[in-house]
């Protein structure tokens, strides 16, 4: 069994302990008065969705930014919400239910093996993808399933370079309930994300938000050549 096993393992009973009140409990991480739901808005409206487009949550969790997307692609336009653990999708299909939202397909799938559909218009990750430790993986699969001009946007947390230890210590917080905090800083997933985003994608862009507490990337799929791949002029 690989070293990845048991960190699936132990996402998949974290979440699970914490779907019921994750809505809730998720306003206040990492410390009362961060700006989460700014921020999550600030990822969405990165995407420049319009009406009628298709949109991939992968790590979606509860639903959360189904609200911000639907305001934008309206019933016309659809998404997909991806996740690993079941309890937090019971919850997102709760939230689907009560609005009555009939274009949300849900699949329980790793974001490591999701197969995505072709020509999607925008991938959206919040705070979840840097817990994954194949986050490059992750971005590569998305560029090549990316329609000419579709937006991959990732808002995620990190380490903030040369900070004073009470920064770090807030960089961390948030992680620490879901993942091994010496694992997710040695493995430095945001720099795997920065680099997986400008080598794949056109257009690239990079703000790091809250004092460097968490990052918002960007990047848009190019035209395609004859054998599939992305062409232009690399960011």
């Amino acid at each position: 069994m690989s070293d990845i096993d048991p960190t699936r393992e132990h996402l998949i009973e974290t979440y699970r302990k914490k779907a019921k009140y994750y809505d809730i409990t998720s306003r206040f991480s990492p410390v009362p008065g961060y700006p989460e739901r700014a921020q999550r808005l600030r990822a969405v409206r990165a995407i420049r969705l319009r009406p009628g487009d298709s949109v991939v949550d992968i790590a979606c969790g509860t639903g959360r930014n189904f609200p911000l997307i639907e305001e934008v692609i309206g019933p016309g336009g659809r998404i997909v919400g991806v996740d690993l653990t079941d309890a937090m999708l019971a919850r997102a299909q709760n939230r689907i239910a009560t609005n009555g939202w009939s274009n949300i397909r849900l699949v329980q799938a790793d974001a490591a093996d999701f197969d995505f559909p072709t020509d999607v218009d925008a991938i959206l990750s919040t705070y979840a993808l840097t817990q994954v430790p194949e986050c490059a993986q992750v971005i590569v699969h998305g560029a090549a399933a990316l329609a000419e001009g579709g937006r991959w946007v990732v808002l995620d947390l990190k380490i903030p370079a040369n900070a004073p230890q009470w920064l770090a210590r807030l960089g961390t917080a948030v992680v620490r309930p879901f993942a091994s905090i010496d694992q997710w800083i040695r493995r430095r997933a945001w720099e795997a994300i920065h680099a997986a985003m400008q080598e794949e994608l056109v257009d690239f862009s990079w703000i790091e938000l809250f004092f460097g507490t968490a990052f918002l990337a960007v990047g848009s799929g190019g035209p395609r050549t004859v054998d599939g791949t992305t062409a232009g002029e690399w960011s």
